[in-house]
């Protein structure tokens, strides 16, 4: 992490209102000005020198660097940008740091896809390796990718994160988010490394982090095992095969969609309060084909209404199996290999049985299909099948990004305590969400339910080939054998290394594999498994090549918000909690913000594996960044929202409006004096009394994180000052009243729009900087935010709204006589609530000027604002 240094900008100079103001070339022309001038950096040495409470932290989500951003990027990422704003404007120093994730499966298949090639642990490193491809593949067979070492595959992705990088920079900064960019980190670069490697011996050393040779979820495509936060169901088709097992009085039938598992049945098992089965508890029955004794034995997750109400636990067909192997303490008979097919070995307790020949000739190395295809064959010929197979459509695990079902085998891997195997440790991880602010606060259950429902700890490793290496060795004994039970660990300087590139202290390479020597482990660490670390990354836990941490790390951690979706709660945040737990005692947060998803036009969620993304380059040059972002605010928080180009329409047209506004309210040149004192007038006070209001409602809004809350009470009275205000002062403001009216309608004009800017400045950076820079110095986004007391007090609101009515009733009854809104009004009722019609008096003058009436109206009590019998002159053409 690059420390930020005090910002020195220098105010940008008022300068001449355009002829013609536009919104083109904003983005490239502030953009520029906020990079040189550093508008947006946190000052390191003002945190050092005030209190946590003075700072504002963010623990920005790191986007996978594999392609190209989507419109959720930029949905959620304005979210966050919009309270950072509104944050820095209250007076926070704002930490707002940007990460790139860069490890993990989906940079992988990227490379693999763009260069055309393939790890290969077992080859050396080429130094004058060329990929045979530049993302100009055509091919996407497995078979036509080039094998190539791990070091030369883990260069060539760090090549190309750091080309997509460059990418989602440049769209980021044109999308205005107010990132501190000199704070920034790539969970893949050495300082990453190290502060993962570091927390995970820490695990290690208080027994947090373990590792066992258990059965474990394994995707066959990817070649790694799958954590629970990983898993899909899907419906997958198969068939529903009933299969007898032989007892002494006769058949006993189940029923499977994996017959080809049957070689390594271990038990039958029934619910215990099944009386179908009661009088077999204890007995044995022996499989079809191979003739294996097995126990039948009861348990209270057997399911009495599914199939026969009877299961054959194999070790292991599902994680049913790996629950009752476990709780039932059942042999272990794995036939399943890492490949997805069956192992090549008759496996020993086959060995002397009726179906060891049947094996070994159709069933050795055979995938899953083939094998199920001939054991039902043999099972028809032996007459243990009953009838034919019915076709089924049964819920398998996938990993979230395999394409087939995943397997369950055995292997040596790490884990973290989670909570999913100690009661205690699920209840205080639990507590320690509820010390979490969700936004929206029903989030907070889904978290809780998550944690919950867990049945197994973290398991963190991978055997991939980018990532975070596991910092660990192994001795290896006299024979040649490694001993897991010893690893050994590196010196936390020493951080990071890779034991599969470097020895530990105290050994030579030579010695790698052999007896009395030392093996890497060869091992990555999930990608959550560093990405759950991005507070103590982005924050200094560790600085730099100190294990220790950098002085501001207790400024800004425990950081103010975590900004994610929701579909990661249970992988994301909830990993990030686990970290934090273990090493500081405490909530990494507290608050987190929880977005929705975009949806496309079918209501479907917009995502890369769909194929229905849209990609938001084109967007924002066609719209304009302030456009985009209009839309991403309108949608609130843990809310799914529409893609719509017809809002970011509106959006631009509101950004267009509040330059040719602030054209018209600058026009007057400068007012001098103090502009409170100068309003005096009825409708101008009034005005500002509303304006008072949706200060109010504005800070509120942000202060409960409801971001749209505070755009739609701006919004909604920026356009009445537009529609209404300003065309009732015009004539006023151009000195048809008078010097002393002209002068309150001008001050107003000015106090309005300052706030009104300040007021919509975290949601359109852009115009509200270019309108900014017409009148005032320096930056927008580096003043404060409005209160109330900047408003003089004292006037009536309601009056700007009766006044507006009744423009409106004279415009509808221009509309209605279809002449133009120029044409003159001879004669006039006003009608409405007396109330009303007092604050119309008092306004008169400006209701007058704006709707040509040229005499004083006459009025009349009814229930609602109208204009009645009105005589209009039609002095020019009608107009629209």
């Amino acid at each position: 992490m690059k420390e930020s240094e005090t910002m020195t900008t220098t105010p940008t100079a008022p300068r001449a209102i355009p002829e013609r103001p536009t919104l083109d070339g904003l983005e490239e022309k502030w953009g520029a000005v906020w990079r040189a001038d550093r508008t947006y950096a946190f000052d390191r040495a003002t945190a050092l020198a005030g209190t946590r409470d003075q700072v504002f932290s963010i623990d920005t989500p790191p986007p996978t660097a594999s392609g190209s951003l989507h419109m959720g990027h930029v949905f959620s990422y304005t979210h966050t940008d919009c309270m950072a704003r509104y944050k820095r404007m209250a007076g926070f120093n704002v930490f707002y740091p940007i990460g790139w994730d860069d490890n993990g499966l989906p940079t992988e298949k990227r490379v693999q896809n763009f260069y055309g090639v393939r790890g290969d642990a077992s080859l050396h490193y080429d130094p004058d390796f060329t990929p045979p491809f530049e993302g100009n593949r055509t091919s996407t067979k497995a078979a036509d990718e080039v094998p190539i070492s791990r070091q030369n595959f883990i260069e060539l992705c760090n090549v190309l994160t750091v080309k997509d990088e460059e990418a989602f920079e440049s769209l980021f900064r044109r999308m205005g988010f107010s990132l501190d960019w000199d704070i920034s980190y790539r969970t893949i670069d050495d300082h990453s490394r190290a502060t993962s490697q570091q927390a995970f011996l820490r695990n290690i050393q208080r027994g947090e982090a373990y590792q066992s040779e258990a059965p474990g979820l394994w995707d066959v495509t990817f070649q790694t095992a799958v954590a629970q936060a990983e898993l899909e169901a899907r419906d997958y088709p198969g068939h529903y095969h009933r299969v007898a097992f032989h007892a002494a009085d006769g058949p006993v039938y189940i029923e499977t969609t994996r017959p080809e598992l049957i070689p390594s049945v271990v038990a039958l098992i029934a619910h215990p309060d099944d009386e179908r089965y009661a009088a077999r508890f204890g007995t044995t029955v022996t499989s079809p084909l191979f003739g294996v004794e097995i126990p039948v034995v009861a348990h209270p997750a057997a399911e009495p209404d599914k199939g026969a109400g009877i299961a054959m636990c194999c070790t292991f067909g599902d994680l049913t199996d790996v629950l009752w192997w476990r709780e039932l303490q059942l042999p272990t008979r794995s036939i399943i290999t890492r490949t997805g097919r069956l192992q090549s070995e008759t496996p020993e307790w086959l060995a002397g049985t009726a179906g060891e020949r049947l094996y070994a000739e159709k069933l050795s190395g055979a995938t899953a299909y083939a094998a199920r295809t001939a054991i039902v064959d043999a099972l028809r010929e032996s007459g243990d099948l009953d009838g034919e197979p019915t076709p089924t459509q049964r819920k398998a695990n996938f990993y979230e990004r395999g394409e087939k079902p995943l397997e369950i085998v055995t292997s040596r891997q790490w884990y973290i305590r989670n909570g999913g195997r100690e009661a205690d440790l699920n209840g205080e991880l639990i507590g320690m969400g509820q010390s979490i602010d969700f936004h929206p606060a029903f989030m907070q259950a889904r978290y809780a339910n998550w944690v919950a429902g867990l049945n197994g700890d973290w398991l963190v490793s991978r055997q991939r080939f980018f990532g975070v290496p596991i910092p660990v060795w192994y001795p290896v004994d006299a024979d040649g054998e490694p001993d897991y039970d010893h690893p050994i660990l590196p010196a936390e300087s020493e951080l990071p290394v890779d034991p599969a590139a470097n020895p530990p202290a105290g050994y030579t390479e030579d010695q790698r594999g052999m007896p009395g020597g030392f093996v890497g482990d060869p091992d990555i660490f999930d990608t959550w498994a560093t990405s759950s670390l991005t507070p103590q990354i982005a924050s200094g836990w560790r600085s730099g090549t100190s294990a220790e941490p950098d002085e501001i790390f207790t400024k800004v951690f425990p950081m103010d918000v975590r900004p994610q979706a929701h579909d990661i709660i249970r992988t994301w945040l909830f990993a990030t909690v686990v970290r934090s737990y273990w090493e500081h005692g405490t909530a990494p947060w507290t608050n987190a913000a929880i977005s929705g998803w975009i949806l496309d036009p079918d209501r479907k969620k917009m995502s890369k594996s769909k194929g229905n993304v849209v990609t938001p380059e084109d967007v924002v040059k066609q719209h304009s960044a302030d456009a985009v972002r209009y839309w991403a605010a309108s949608g609130r928080l843990g809310t799914d929202a529409a893609y719509d180009i017809g809002q970011m329409k509106v959006g631009r047209r509101l950004a267009i409006k509040v330059l040719n506004a602030s054209k018209f309210a600058l026009g007057f040149g400068e007012v001098d004096g103090d502009l409170s004192a100068a309003v005096t007038e009825p409708l101008d006070l009034a005005m500002l009394a509303g304006l008072r209001d949706v200060i109010d409602r504005a800070t509120q809004g942000f202060e409960a994180w409801d971001y749209t809350r505070s755009l739609e009470a701006t919004e909604a009275f920026f356009w009445t000052f537009c529609d209404d205000y300003l065309e009732l002062v015009k004539d006023r403001a151009y000195g048809g009243q008078g010097e002393g009216p002209a002068a309150s309608a001008r001050a107003a004009l000015r106090l309005a729009l300052d706030v009104l800017l300040r007021l919509l400045a975290p949601f359109l950076p852009y115009v509200t900087e270019e309108v900014w820079s017409w009148w005032r110095e320096g930056s927008i986004h580096r003043t404060s935010w409005p209160v109330t007391g900047e408003i003089p007090d004292g006037g009536d609101a309601a009056v700007l709204t009766d006044v507006g009515a009744a423009l409106a009733a004279v415009r509808k009854s221009k509309s209605e006589a279809k002449v133009g809104m120029r044409a003159e009004i001879t004669s006039i009722t006003i009608a409405g609530p007396e109330v009303a019609l007092d604050r119309i008096r008092c306004a008169a003058p400006d209701l007058r000027a704006a709707g040509r009436i040229t005499v004083e109206p006459a009025y009349a009590v009814a229930d609602v604002v109208a204009a009645t019998g009105v005589t209009l002159v039609p002095v020019d053409k009608p107009t629209s």
